[in-house]
């Protein structure tokens, strides 16, 4: 009997990872579409103006976490989960939250459109291509996650891949801002890869939905009271709600949140490592989304990037039967 139930205990615990692995991957694939779409968004006379380099991007992410805060309020509400939301905002796991989502968002965020602006796409792309293992690292010395010499030539293989599909090469010489750009593409790397570390940290003692809508309300807010201001006011916000481009950020922003609350689920159910390996193939899912809704051209480094990337994933993933092992990639 106690063979049994032990068997069904595991049977349960792998089918609770699998599950985790399939949010990671759900929220790749979002994020890449979202990418596509928001690029396309920005791309409207509304936003393109060369002068709005920082104001049109800042706009735009701040509108979206906003619209993605209020959707989740709205989600918590009807699910009966208003009661537990205030009593998380004044916990100490959501200021743990808190500080990964403003790693993630107005710092990492902010830190890579100023990346792209000094140093250019070439280098800050698959600089910032490295936040997995930064998490992973993190995820090992605070969480004890065990990563296996296999699971780390995994990771090196999708950071490989995601470098691949990133890289074009540059043009002319480096400015004098090139080096402040590549230390600001740094920033954003530790900043995406803090803030999965300190999700899953923070999320071992909350509802990951309820651990999302206070990273977005903390994100949102710090957008329009801190980063709207210093990046040149709030002059876009009322032509952007009154712009069809503003309808499509609110709808964008409703699949972001979806991706973040995949993302969250999949940190807190499988780990780490395992869900940021599903995560970072949104570079794979970008392409394809690309070729389908922008005409995009698939070149040899994208279709070698998008091998490397989905080999990585499968190395870093591991054997199924050690999934049960939440905490360790065997």
């Amino acid at each position: 009997m106690t063979h049994d139930v032990a068997a069904a205990q595991q049977r349960r615990d792998l089918d609770f990872a699998r599950k985790g692995l399939l949010w990671a991957l759900l929220s790749g694939v979002l994020w890449g579409f979202d990418g596509v779409m928001l690029g396309m968004i920005l791309g409207s006379p509304l936003l393109s103006d060369p002068a709005m380099w920082l104001l049109a991007p800042a706009t735009v992410a701040a509108l979206s976490d906003v619209c993605g805060a209020l959707c989740l309020l709205a989600g918590n509400a009807v699910g009966g989960r208003w009661k537990e939301l205030l009593r998380t905002l004044r916990s100490r796991p959501a200021r743990t939250v808190a500080l990964g989502g403003l790693c993630g968002g107005p710092l990492g965020m902010t830190a890579y459109l100023l990346a792209i602006k000094f140093a250019g796409s070439a280098y800050v792309m698959p600089i910032t291509a490295l936040y997995p293992a930064v998490a992973s690292v993190l995820a090992r010395i605070f969480l004890k996650e065990r990563i296996a010499t296999r699971a780390w030539f995994g990771m090196f293989l999708c950071i490989a891949g995601a470098a691949a599909i990133g890289w074009v090469a540059p043009e002319g010489q480096a400015g004098p801002g090139f080096y402040l750009g590549v230390l600001l593409a740094l920033v954003a790397t530790l900043g995406w890869g803090a803030e999965g570390f300190l999700a899953t940290s923070g999320m071992d003692l909350l509802d990951p939905v309820v651990a999302l809508n206070v990273r977005q309300l903390v994100s949102g807010l710090t957008y329009l009271i801190v980063v709207l201001p210093l990046a040149g006011g709030y002059g876009l916000l009322r032509p952007l709600l009154t712009h069809p481009a503003g309808g499509a950020v609110a709808g964008v922003a409703v699949l972001t949140a979806i991706s973040y609350v995949s993302w969250y689920r999949g940190l807190n159910m499988t780990g780490v490592s395992r869900a940021m390996a599903m995560n970072v193939t949104y570079s794979l899912w970008g392409i394809m989304f690309s070729a389908l809704f922008t005409g995009l051209v698939l070149t040899a480094n994208l279709t070698a990037g998008a091998a490397l990337i989905t080999v990585g994933m499968i190395m870093v993933v591991g054997d199924p039967r050690n999934m049960a092992q939440l905490r360790n990639v065997a």
